[in-house]
């Protein structure tokens, strides 16, 4: 039985008296493209975040590669592989392409800066945007900054191999952008993982029906802080369940108010 990359028990978490997540199971396995959609504040934001260590769950556990998540990035915890393209990209403004994607590395490895550059430079041309080091984010387009954004998200310390790439999160990565723009984005994501094998998974948040329908093998249906549908996406494009029907269809009718 092949072992999943991410696994959550039993997860909850709120935020005041707003319950978010409410004892969520979720397993996401090696090649899984998932999914993560449903209506506006359900907690699929609030699922990336504590997958990436970002936040804490107020209950359960979770595991990744096996290995159980025990606080959060900034109380110390490793990323265990786990990167993260965020909605507006997080960018420095002041600071240059370069350093933006090799801030990490620059940071807290003991790797010469040439080499950093370099590393820079590999994923550059991964994303399509080589010769940009010395550029700033103001300097850079929104489908620019998301692609840096992509590139800091696979940048790894080659002396450090356990912090490879397992899975990569995207929160609303083509949010804002022109449909041209936004297919750039959904391809290059899709080929990070099933054609570069640069990751080994990725869940991806999104309303926008390209997104879904170019990146996307298996989808989660998040609705009242449960998962309430789990399946391929091209079932849940026919499923007769009334949550996916109304909102594939973007009805102001039925379960969802």
């Amino acid at each position: 039985m092949v072992e999943p990359l991410v696994e959550l028990k039993g997860v909850s978490k709120s935020f005041g008296s707003k319950k978010i997540l409410d004892n969520v199971d979720l397993k996401i396995y090696p090649g899984d493209a998932l999914g993560v959609i449903g209506p506006s504040g359900t907690g699929k934001s609030t699922i990336l975040r504590i997958i990436a260590g970002l936040l804490k769950p107020d209950a359960g556990e979770v595991y990744i590669q096996g290995q159980k998540r025990q606080g959060t990035i900034e109380e110390g915890e490793p990323s265990l592989g786990v990167g993260m393209v965020f909605q507006q990209s997080a960018l420095f403004d002041s600071l240059t392409v370069d350093e933006n994607i090799g801030f990490a590395l620059y940071r807290y490895s003991k790797l010469p800066p040439k080499k950093i550059r370099e590393l820079v430079e590999r994923k550059l041309e991964i994303v399509g945007l080589p010769g940009t080091g010395d550029l700033y984010p103001a300097e850079l387009s929104g489908g620019m900054r998301k692609k840096v954004s992509l590139a800091r998200a696979i940048i790894t310390d080659p002396n450090n191999p356990d912090n490879a790439p397992c899975m990569i999160l995207y929160d609303e990565p083509t949010a804002g952008l022109d449909p041209i723009a936004s297919t750039r984005i959904e391809n290059l994501i899709h080929d990070l993982l099933f054609k570069q094998g640069l990751c080994r998974a990725y869940a991806i948040v999104t309303h926008q029906a390209s997104t879904i329908r170019l990146t996307t093998e298996r989808i989660i249906f998040i609705y009242q802080g449960k998962i309430q549908w789990d399946g391929k996406r091209e079932e849940a494009y026919v499923s007769t369940h009334p949550l996916l029907k109304q909102f594939f269809s973007g009805s102001i009718e039925g379960p969802i108010p």
